[in-house]
């Protein structure tokens, strides 16, 4: 009796501590948020007929942008019968998300019916080969990857602009999560060539940490017994993987989540120009828009968006993370502080509401 009375004095405390953490830290997110300014909207007259891809959140995302920020918006999937649609309503802009499901005739059919069309593509370098393709098709051309402007250019695409990826604040906040969803570290995406030998060589250090990873094809890991444990192994067959909310739960629970991009020369690209990524992903804007400490490998782009050291933390290896893990997981002090930062940088720069207004600007100006 008095073991059970004992651990449940101690369960107390320890979650009256955490409460108390949570609080503190959702209390400073919200207030650095109410400092940011207001994004100015400049509502224009047109009608933008949006064609998602099926990303949860970037779609809702730019659903939402586009609300603001013009007359109508018609979203519809890019599975269905699109020109017929646009033969009725007459959009000023069809605006294709990806373009890996939306047919290139009916792309064809509403430039020949004298439509403007866009296509945004997110995930350039990996897929270049196929996307320098399917930008022919397209009035304007956007790219997630600044060193992929050039080749789509070259490619006979007139008019291209480097549009980076951003967050959906509606999604990625900072909120409070239920004791399931916490950890120390936390990292969250497929398990690439480059990302396993990058886990394989910290699983010793991950292994002595309440760690969360999730993503396919972690169960290829050379020491995947060291962080089986830590590992929830979605199914790539079976159509398995964390969604945009569960993912952000995620990111709120732990205490450093880690962002690790993939190789732009790997396998598993498209990429036989051997275009350098060199732009960051969207988790790095995700994980920032949750209030939490990123730590992430550096890109050239980062620093246009981020101050390393200021809003975020980078790293150069498996040796230089672990021990920036052990620095800043002991630290809380620290580590909120530059969660805040990045939270506000996030929020006041990076968010869907201001892509879409630098999207309308190219296609129409001031």
């Amino acid at each position: 009796m008095n073991a059970i009375r004992h651990q449940w004095k101690r369960g107390r405390r320890h979650g009256r501590r955490a409460g108390r953490a949570d609080g503190f830290r959702l209390g400073r997110c919200e207030g650095a948020l109410t400092h940011i300014p207001e994004t100015p909207v400049n509502g224009r007259d047109v009608h933008v007929l949006y064609v998602r891809e099926g990303f949860e959140a970037i779609d809702s995302g730019i659903e939402a942008a586009l609300r603001r920020l013009v007359r109508d918006v018609t979203s519809v999937s890019a599975t269905e019968e699109i020109a017929g649609l646009a033969t009725r309503l007459r959009p000023d802009l069809v605006l294709v998300l990806n373009a890996t499901r939306f047919p290139v005739e009916q792309a064809d059919r509403l430039r020949d019916m004298g439509i403007l069309t866009a296509v945004w593509f997110l995930d350039d370098p990996y897929r270049m080969d196929w996307d320098v393709q399917l930008a022919a098709h397209y009035d304007y051309v956007f790219t997630n990857e600044i060193s992929c402007v050039s080749p789509f250019q070259e490619a006979g695409s007139p008019r291209v602009f480097y549009l980076p990826l951003a967050v959906h604040p509606a999604v990625y906040y900072p909120r409070r999560v239920e004791p399931a969803y916490r950890s120390d570290v936390c990292f969250i995406g497929t398990a690439f060539a480059n990302r396993r030998a990058f886990f394989d060589r910290l699983a010793p250090y991950l292994a002595g940490k309440k760690v969360f990873i999730s993503g396919w094809y972690w169960d290829r890991l050379a020491r995947y017994g060291l962080l089986k444990s830590s590992i929830r192994q979605d199914k790539l067959r079976e159509g398995t993987w964390l969604s945009a909310e569960e993912t952000a739960k995620y990111y709120n629970g732990a205490k450093i989540v880690i962002n690790l991009h993939r190789e732009d020369s790997a396998e598993e690209t498209i990429n036989s120009r051997g275009i350098p990524a060199l732009s960051i992903n969207p988790r790095t804007f995700e994980i920032s828009g949750c209030g939490v400490l990123q730590l992430t490998d550096d890109r050239e782009e980062l620093h246009r968006m981020y101050t390393g050291g200021q809003d975020l933390v980078t790293y150069r290896n498996p040796e230089d993370l672990a021990a920036k893990l052990d620095y800043y997981l002991s630290r809380d002090e620290e580590r909120l502080e530059l969660a805040v930062r990045g939270l506000v940088r996030t929020r006041s720069r990076h968010t869907y509401l201001h892509r879409m207004a630098e999207l309308l600007f190219a296609v129409w100006g001031g």
